[in-house]
């Protein structure tokens, strides 16, 4: 073998353990972002523009709040499907409480307002409390109580509406959640501005998080430890249901008016958030920055769709090879992170 040869094989094997050593670190999402930045760029001049990254920022609020709660269950090992459930009933009970609340106190908009997002709030947390209670308590598989609660909840909220909007309730909610501003930023910006910086405290600076994190690497080593993983599920589930409520006010907000089929296919976009962000599906494994990088990458792979005119089905088509791809990146990863260790 000569020396070019040698030469040559170095830098090969030195190219690939640095790829090896990024795809550990931080997963596939910045060779997927690129990739997406120079295709949607090269079909559509307007993609490129500060209006339009910034139009995908404010619609990739919704995805990044749904996404923030289902990394919380992912890192237990567990997955919610019952998100877009969530914010379903949310939007129709919250809308259902603020019209009867108008006819107990009509000139207090104020309380009105409070009495529809708490209400439907408390019953959100009621719905992340039933599926921590049966993962946590009965062992049910997350899938299958997830999606149980899912089929439930759905119907409970076309039930409550027949499957008409729930409209008429303050003017109000809708132009301070929906389009209001605080110092000129959009208030659906501000709060998952907040958001991410609650759940980033909670997850790196808490006990709380440093037993999430443990519960999904090992939930038998993590009891024998001390730590009470039934309580860090309920936890997890009820974390989950919350942020998915705060979601659906502010599509309610955004909608005026309340919907039971708002929040449809949430629950797969959320996951493959989470997964392209870099959080595993086997637990233990993951970070707030890669699941908000996560999230606005799937708003701007369907915002550059919609550039280059491409059908609402072939996007189905191709966001669900996304998730199959992120998946099979996730499995390699998580490969490599045992072989390393």
């Amino acid at each position: 073998m000569n020396l070019e040869t040698t030469s040559s094989a170095r830098t090969s094997f030195r190219a690939a353990s640095a790829a090896k050593l990024l795809l550990m670190r931080v997963g596939a999402l910045p060779l997927f972002l690129i990739a997406a930045l120079v295709v949607f760029t090269l079909a559509s001049p307007q993609f490129l523009t500060a209006q339009n990254i910034v139009n995908v920022a404010r619609q990739s609020v919704y995805l990044v709040l749904v996404s923030l709660g289902q990394m919380i269950v992912l890192l237990t090992g567990g997955f919610d499907l019952a998100v877009g459930t969530t914010i379903a009933l949310t939007s129709v009970i919250s809308a259902m409480i603020m019209l009867s609340a108008m006819t107990i106190v009509p000139d207090s908009v104020g309380l009105i307002i409070a009495a529809g997002c708490l209400g439907a709030m408390a019953v959100a947390v009621l719905v992340g409390l039933t599926n921590g209670t049966g993962v946590a308590v009965f062992g049910v598989s997350p899938f299958i109580m997830t999606l149980g609660v899912q089929s439930a909840g759905a119907g409970v909220a076309l039930f409550l509406t027949g499957g008409v909007p729930v409209t008429g309730f303050p003017h109000a909610f809708g132009d301070t959640f929906g389009f209001g501003r605080i110092f000129g930023v959009p208030v659906t910006v501000a709060i998952a501005v907040v958001a991410i910086a609650v759940i980033a405290i909670f997850l790196y600076g808490t006990r709380f998080g440093r037993h999430l994190y443990a519960v999904g690497g090992n939930v038998k080593a993590a009891k024998l430890s001390g730590i009470n993983t039934t309580a860090t599920l309920l936890i997890a589930y009820a974390a989950s249901a919350l942020l998915a409520s705060i979601d659906g006010l502010l599509l309610t907000a955004r909608v005026e008016s309340g919907e039971a089929n708002l929040g449809g296919t949430i629950a797969l976009q959320s996951i493959a958030a989470c997964v392209i962000g870099g959080v595993s599906l086997r637990g233990g494994i993951g970070r707030v920055e890669g699941v908000v990088l996560g999230a606005f990458f799937i708003v701007l792979i369907q915002n550059g769709m919609d550039l280059m005119q491409i059908g609402s089905y072939m996007q189905m088509v191709l966001l669900g090879v996304l998730l199959i791809v992120a998946v099979i990146v996730d499995q390699v990863r998580y490969r490599l992170l045992i072989g390393a260790n």
